[in-house]
């Protein structure tokens, strides 16, 4: 059976690597434990994971471990959707489906160039589809190599399928969110926001919940918002402030500095990465880093 993603809060799941450039498994249950109780599913082996950087044997390895060890009724959505041609892609798919992953997430720029159509996109993203059956999908739209926003028309033959439950929203826009929510209207799409800053307006719209690399710094705070928007607007409003500002840090060295975020927050591990330097994580950046922790930290209390 086609599974229903539970609304909420999804980070982008970080991948920890050992000092010699591997995947540190250790530091990945550790993360999955700091997950624990602070989320509603995680998005796994997505460009945050830093699949780009990783083999197919490494993504698949890394999922599987991941479904083994997720903290029990955690929903996972994952992609490791890198491949260019279609063939390649049906393949690598079928191996991470068999996980057993609630829904396996397209990329929406491997399915057409900049300058092909959304015919282009929506016959090559069908074709993939009908080769997997028996699995909901969702679709990311990844800002690598290319950013390929959905436009309403692809979202309404997606949602006409049955078959997509899930949209990680990038387009940070709340005039094409609302366009994108009434494409999708009365399906089993749902749209989470990757986007902090409009992050409760779109919850207001309709949007199902977050999914965004803020996650990985205090997904508690997202979690709360997306619980309390309805019922307690004040509340909700002050929230949003926070999370909104906080939300510069994106803009910072990630996933260095999400990593060493948990590290200050107790999940032993490091900060390698292999899609970043971290020689650009000088130490204003590590200070900036150290007090929105403890302002964190300050605002639970409150």
């Amino acid at each position: 059976m086609i599974k229903q993603i539970p609304c909420g809060v999804y980070p982008t799941m970080i991948t920890p690597f050992t000092d010699d450039n591997k995947i540190d498994y250790d530091g990945v249950l550790a993360v999955l434990e700091w997950y624990k109780g602070k989320v509603d599913g995680i998005f796994a082996i997505c460009q945050s994971s830093e699949i780009f950087f990783l083999s197919f044997e490494e993504r698949l390895e890394l999922l599987k471990f991941i479904m083994a060890h997720k903290p029990e009724g955690m929903a996972v959505v994952a992609s490791g959707h890198t491949a260019d041609d279609l063939d390649t892609q049906i393949k690598e798919a079928k191996a991470f489906i068999e996980t057993g992953i609630d829904a396996y997430v397209f990329i929406s720029n491997r399915f057409a160039d900049k300058d092909e159509s959304d015919d282009v996109l929506w016959a090559n993203m069908k074709h993939v589809m009908d080769a997997l059956p028996g699995i909901g999908f969702g679709v990311y739209e990844c800002p690598y190599p290319y950013k390929r926003e959905l436009t309403p028309y692809v979202l309404k033959k997606m949602a006409q399928s049955g078959r997509f439950k899930f949209l990680k929203d990038t387009c940070c826009d709340l005039g094409k969110i609302k366009d994108k929510l009434a494409a999708v209207e009365g399906s089993d799409l749902q749209i989470f926001n990757a986007n902090s800053a409009t992050l409760l307006e779109s919850l207001k719209l309709g949007c199902a919940g977050f999914s965004g690399v803020m996650g990985n710094f205090h997904p508690e705070l997202y979690y709360e918002l997306c619980k309390i928007y309805k019922t307690q607007p004040e509340r909700a409003q002050q929230l949003q402030d926070i999370v909104g500002f906080f939300s510069v840090a994106e803009c910072q060295c990630y996933p260095v500095n999400a990593k060493y975020y948990m590290g200050l927050d107790g999940v032993p591990i490091g900060i390698h990465t292999r899609s970043r330097n971290p020689a650009e994580f000088t130490q204003n950046r590590k200070m900036e880093i150290e007090q929105m922790y403890r302002l964190t930290k300050r605002i639970e209390k409150m």
